[in-house]
C-alpha cells in the first residue's frame, strides 16, 4: 500500500468514526461495505426550501491520494437542481484541484453540497427546473429511492 494509500485510510477510517460520533444535521454517509473510497449519503432536504422532505442519495468517490487530491461527488435521486448520474463541478470536487483544501472532511463536503442545491449558481452537472417541479422531485424521492437498486 502506498504511504498516500495508508493516509488515505486512517484519514477516511477517523471520519466515518466521527460521522458516527457527532452526526451531521441532515446528512447520513456511509463508506461502501467492500471499498472504503466508496461512500454513499444521503441528505435530507433543507426544511425551508423547495427540497424539504426530500430525500437525496449519492455517491462520493475518493482518490487513493485523499485528502491530498478531491474527491468526485454525483447524485441519485432526481431533485431538480442536479443531473443524476452525472459528476458534479463544485469547488470542493474533482472538478476543481486547484481549489481543494485537505482539511475538508466528509461532513464539510456534504455539508457544501447541501449548500450549493439551494444556490442557484449555474455549473456542470446544474439543471433548471421550476419551485414545483423541485417540490414534487422532494415529494416523491424516498419512493425512487426505495425502487432504486443502489
Amino acid at each position: 500500500m502506498a504511504g498516500h494509500n495508508k493516509q488515505c485510510v486512517a484519514r477516511l477510517q477517523k471520519e466515518y468514526k466521527s460521522l458516527l460520533k457527532e452526526p451531521v444535521p441532515h446528512i447520513t454517509a456511509h463508506p461502501s461495505p467492500n471499498n472504503l473510497l466508496e461512500w454513499h449519503f444521503v441528505l435530507e432536504g433543507d426544511s425551508t426550501s423547495e427540497f424539504k422532505d426530500g430525500v437525496y442519495h449519492g455517491k462520493i468517490a475518493f482518490p487513493p491520494e485523499y485528502p491530498f487530491k478531491p474527491p468526485s461527488l454525483s447524485l441519485y435521486t432526481p431533485n431538480g437542481r442536479f443531473a443524476t448520474n452525472t459528476k458534479l463541478c463544485l469547488s470542493m470536487t474533482d472538478f476543481h484541484p486547484e481549489s481543494w483544501n485537505p482539511m475538508w472532511s466528509v461532513g464539510t463536503i456534504l455539508t457544501g453540497l447541501l449548500s450549493f442545491m439551494n444556490d442557484t449558481q449555474r455549473t456542470t452537472g446544474s439543471i433548471d427546473s421550476s419551485k414545483e417541479e423541485k417540490v414534487k422531485l422532494a415529494a416523491q424521492s424516498l419512493a425512487f429511492n426505495m425502487k432504486s437498486p443502489m
